[in-house]
Formats: C-alpha cells, sequence, structure tokens
C-alpha cells in the first residue's frame, strides 16, 4: 500500500483540536462555512494530490524542464494535467473574497490544503505557491483595472505569477539592481534589465504568465529607496482581457537549481529587442501603486513566500517521517523464534 503524503488524522488535530478553527465560523468572514465545508476542501485537496500530484513527483525530479529546438519550454505533460484538475477545483482562489470567485476560506485551512500539495509533489505545487503569492500582493496594492486584468485570471489558473528581484550582477542587494523602467505617454512603462533565479518565469503549462518585476524609474532616489513594482506579463492583454501580442520577455536560460526540479528556474531578459510590443522593443509594464515604493510592496508577496518555504519544509518532512515509519513497519529483519 502506497504511503499516504500526509496524515488526515494529525492535521483535524492540529486544525480541530489544537487551533480550534471551527471557532473562526463566528466570525462575519467566514460565517457561510462550517467543519464541514472545511473537511471537504481538505478531502478534495487530500484526493487530487495523491490521485495528480504524487504520481509524477520522482519523475518531475528526475526530468527537469528544459528548452526545446523552438525555444520553448518542455514540462512533463502530468504536471499541466495536475494544475488544470488543480484549477478546477478552485483552489486557486480559495482564501480570495467571493467577489473575486473566492471561497473566503481561512488561512489555516488553505495552508493545510496546500501542504497536501507540498507533501505530494514539491516542483508542481510551485506555481500555484507563486501565483497565490503574486495575486495576494496585488490585491493588496493594484488598482481596479489591474485586479480584473491580471488577478481573475491567476485565480482562475489561466494565468501564472512570478517575482522578478534579483539580477546577476546585484545577487540579493537590491540595492544594486539596473533594471530600468521609461515612463511612456501612454502612462506604461518600457523596461529593460535582465533577472536572474526567477521560479516559474518561463513555461507553456498557463495562457500566460503575470511577472513582478522590482525596477528604477531614471531620475528616483539612489538605492532601495528608489525601487518600483511593474506588472510585466509574458503576452500583452487585448481588448477583450484575452493574451495577445507577445511582450518582449525573453527565456535566456533554465537554471539547474537543487530542489523543486519540477519548477521552471529562468533567467529572463527585460526588453531585449526579441519581441517588439507595439512595433519597438522594450518589455511593456504598468506601475503598482506609487513609484519608489515598490520594495515595500514586493515585501507582501515575500514574506508569503518565506512562510509558503517554511510549509514546504515541515509539509515534505512529515512525508518523509511517514514513509519512514511505514518502511520500519514492514522491513524484514532478524530470524523467527521457531527457527525458519
Amino acid at each position: 500500500m502506497t504511503t499516504p503524503p500526509l496524515s488526515r488524522r494529525d492535521l483535524d488535530f492540529l486544525l480541530y483540536e489544537w487551533l480550534d478553527v471551527e471557532s473562526l465560523t463566528t466570525r462575519e468572514r467566514f460565517q457561510e462555512h462550517s467543519r464541514d465545508t472545511f473537511d471537504a476542501v481538505l478531502d478534495l485537496s487530500a484526493d487530487i494530490a495523491v490521485k495528480h500530484f504524487a504520481p509524477h513527483n520522482k519523475t518531475a525530479d528526475a526530468a527537469e524542464p528544459t528548452i526545446g529546438a523552438d525555444g520553448k519550454v518542455i514540462t512533463l505533460p502530468e504536471t499541466r494535467k495536475a494544475l488544470e484538475v488543480f484549477a478546477q477545483a478552485g483552489l486557486f482562489a480559495g482564501s480570495f473574497d467571493e467577489d473575486l470567485g473566492g471561497m473566503q476560506l481561512p488561512t489555516s485551512v488553505m495552508r493545510a490544503s496546500i501542504a497536501w500539495f507540498q507533501a505530494a509533489n514539491a516542483g508542481t505545487s510551485g506555481y500555484p505557491f507563486l501565483t497565490v503569492a503574486n495575486a495576494n500582493l496585488l490585491v493588496a496594492h493594484a488598482s481596479k483595472e489591474q485586479i480584473d486584468g491580471f488577478v481573475r485570471p491567476m485565480l482562475e489558473g489561466r494565468f501564472f505569477g512570478t517575482m522578478c528581484l534579483s539580477e546577476p550582477q546585484a545577487g540579493s542587494s537590491l540595492a544594486d539592481i539596473s533594471t530600468k523602467a521609461v515612463e511612456q505617454e501612454d502612462g506604461s512603462y518600457r523596461l529593460s534589465g535582465t533577472k536572474m533565479w526567477i521560479s516559474g518565469g518561463d513555461h507553456e503549462i498557463s495562457d500566460n504568465i503575470v511577472h513582478l518585476v522590482l525596477a528604477k524609474i531614471p531620475g528616483g532616489p539612489p538605492g532601495v529607496k528608489g525601487i518600483s513594482l511593474f506588472i510585466v506579463p509574458k503576452y500583452l492583454l487585448d481588448d477583450a482581457g484575452n493574451p495577445g501580442e507577445r511582450n518582449d520577455v525573453a527565456l535566456v536560460g533554465l537554471n539547474h537549481k537543487m530542489g523543486n526540479r519540477g519548477t521552471t528556474n529562468a533567467l529572463l531578459n527585460f526588453g531585449d529587442g526579441s519581441y517588439s510590443p507595439g512595433g519597438r522593443p522594450g518589455a511593456v509594464g504598468y506601475l503598482v501603486g506609487q513609484p519608489h515604493n515598490g520594495l515595500s510592496y514586493m515585501f507582501h508577496m515575500m514574506n508569503e513566500a518565506r512562510i509558503g518555504v517554511g510549509f514546504l519544509a515541515t509539509a515534505l518532512g512529515y512525508a518523509g517521517f511517514l514513509q519512514s515509519v511505514d518502511y520500519a513497519k514492514t522491513r524484514t529483519q532478524g530470524r523467527s523464534q521457531s527457527g525458519t
């Protein structure tokens, strides 16, 4: 018998006996929920994780994404299928407001839900992990038009999201980033620069990729005080809000990153002229919030990612523990007392 990624009994203890999440249903935001709805989400998550995420966990770790002859990223078909099922279940939108198509589930319940997927397949779970964090940032700091255009498709699982901070020459020293954003007459910006170690940075799994990019507007304050945040989609949206013209965002290469090998990790050029949106080079971007406040906005996603990575480590560690216990119970060793 295959060992499940997590123990539902232990999750129930943590949620209902230790954290008493049922008490949250007395609050206005969660009053439509009950233990029955929480259990239904957890049952659904466990079922999808076991049937669609766990089976290709080992394969995804051994066969990391590659770049094909046409320059497009090749990923396992099972990865796309698993994420389609995840999206169809509405789990991208689990904790979001009802008016955005969400379920308004408590964070604690959604974290327990996501833990099933992280334990079952760290690489494939990375795509929704980043997308949800990206959407949370935009809901908190973006305009209504930006939320309608980019967040809603992410919560439907049609668009995926990333965070683009580091650069090859700067590493973690964000004060030294050199990606530049120049304002255009229509209020958009044209970005140019290079970003490194971008998880989920390029693939063909979703209809579009919503990059959140840190860049500096010429004339701004020095250091981190001059950093702004921009939405830079892989494909620009047409008048109907669907992916249209290719933006000037080019995949340069894929990094071989230890762990989470099923998640693409990319080196991206913005505005190098590989594509010409509107007939000229430059990656089209849209300012989020106010100029020069980009790093404070990005911390919304960065901090969520830190919590998520901690949950990933816990989920993987616990999955390993369950595997070890089952192995210890079934491993034959020693001699029988009968001598046979």
